[in-house]
């Protein structure tokens, strides 16, 4: 019998260190006041605040300053003496929630859809609010995504989300704000590592891509546009005698409350994207944009954004210079381009992203700059800067506190995190293994 308590105490204590994932629960509203006290406050405009105070009402931010006294009745103070306190940063273009284990186990995925046009998905219908990942990013900082559609030319719409919630309904930040298409390839690439030479392939009667890629992509790009033709003049109609639900779901893009997200990074791609945006009048994002500093004059002269893609990656072709991805920010911030920073890495699952902003203010950004490129500006380009990516009155309290600094890989530790004035929970499935096994070594 003693050694059945025993073993049972053991248990029941390895439970507290390791409690499951499933008991992470999303934040209950905040109804009452909180302040934030004695932080160095990066407001993500560009503007650092020391020994400065946030007030919070509810789930917004009603007061950001260094002369404020918490003066309301049973208001919870919180103290970031010796902190910094940023924006909750956003992570601009992912599949969080689409994809949980990647390739490994293909029921676990639900990114992408067969077909070629696809303009009437809508991915917040697939998102899985109980990820593993979605505790991992919190505890990085990230409070907030879009969530993009995979597969065909054009894939459907995005949604931005809030990582805590119940079910993708609670989720949803900015419904269906952007639609997504990629751009076919001009150029037959092969892998660095393990390509397998064209020639080769043809031995074995394997085709290595169009004899002309060139053409067989201005022919993909012609079909491109005559689907959104068809849809311009569907939409134009008074009257159908029949509902196409693919040019239907176009509505919000011709009429600009939603933006058109191009997949691209060579040069002839993002310039046939300039040309959609002429033609058609869309809002244009380029994702990827990994030449885009060859054409950051035109970028900026013809008001297209860019969400760049992996920074922690080769360069985009053998003659580009080898640190040419960190250098590229620093090029579109100085051309005067609107961007922001990404994390599209299937190994780190989108965690670094602060840390490709601290690369990226190793090569050329201000710190300040490389953080406005993970908040505010992340927040322009998905038309949710009114109500967040930065630290103003008026604006969600979405805020993140940490330790050291957020682009620092060696002294960034979140320790408290708000998402629309709810503390949220930094637990994930990542410290619960770590307390698990240091349990287990008697390293703890």
């Amino acid at each position: 019998m003693k050694k059945i308590f025993s073993t049972l105490s053991v248990l029941l204590l390895v439970a507290g260190f390791t409690k499951a994932q499933e008991v992470i629960y999303p934040a209950k509203e905040n109804k009452g006041r909180i302040y934030i006290t004695n932080g160095t406050v990066h407001v993500g405009n560009g503007t650092v605040l020391e020994n400065a105070t946030i007030e919070i009402n509810g789930g917004k931010i009603t007061n950001v300053g260094t002369s404020i006294t918490p003066s309301a009745s049973g208001a919870t103070v919180v103290d970031a003496k010796g902190k910094h306190v940023y924006p909750g940063l956003i992570l601009p273009s992912s599949d969080l929630g689409l994809k949980e284990i990647g390739a490994g186990v293909r029921a676990s995925n639900d990114f992408s859809e067969l077909g070629d046009y696809n303009s009437n998905i809508r991915s917040i219908t697939a998102y899985n609010t109980d990820s593993r990942v979605i505790g991992v990013l919190r505890s990085n900082g990230i409070l907030l995504a879009n969530v993009v559609p995979a597969g065909g030319s054009v894939s459907g719409s995005s949604t931005v989300v809030q990582l805590d919630a119940w079910n993708w309904e609670d989720a949803a930040y900015d419904m269906d704000g952007g639609m997504h298409i990629n751009m076919p390839s001009f150029i037959n690439r092969f892998g660095r590592r393990g390509g397998i030479p064209p020639a080769l392939l043809a031995q074995f009667g394997i085709a290595a891509g169009p004899a002309d890629p060139a053409k067989a992509a201005l022919d993909k790009v012609e079909e491109i546009k005559s689907f959104f033709r068809q849809a311009k003049a569907y939409l134009q109609e008074p009257t159908h005698s029949a509902v196409n639900l693919k040019f239907e779901s176009l509505k919000n893009l011709f009429n600009k409350k939603q933006k058109l997200f191009v997949h691209a990074d060579q040069v002839k791609q993002m310039l046939i994207a300039i040309d959609f945006a002429k033609e058609f009048g869309f809002d244009v994002v380029i994702v990827g944009g990994s030449e885009s500093f060859q054409i950051a004059d035109l970028l900026k002269a013809n008001n297209i954004a860019v969400i760049l893609g992996e920074e922690h990656s080769l360069p985009a072709t053998e003659d580009d210079d080898v640190d040419q991805p960190y250098k590229t920010p620093a090029a579109l911030q100085k051309a005067g381009v609107l961007f922001a920073l990404n994390d599209e890495s299937s190994n780190t699952r989108y965690r670094n992203l602060s840390y490709n902003a601290g690369t990226a203010a190793t090569y050329g950004l201000t710190k300040e700059q490389a953080l406005q490129a993970i908040t505010l500006n992340a927040a322009k380009i998905l038309g949710i800067d009114a109500r967040t990516g930065s630290l103003e009155a008026g604006k969600d309290a979405n805020i993140i506190i940490s330790e050291g600094d957020i682009l620092d890989m060696k002294s960034s530790n979140v320790t408290d995190a708000f998402i629309q004035g709810r503390k949220v929970s930094l637990d994930n499935k990542q410290k619960q293994l770590y307390e698990r096994y240091m349990y287990k070594y008697g390293l703890k």
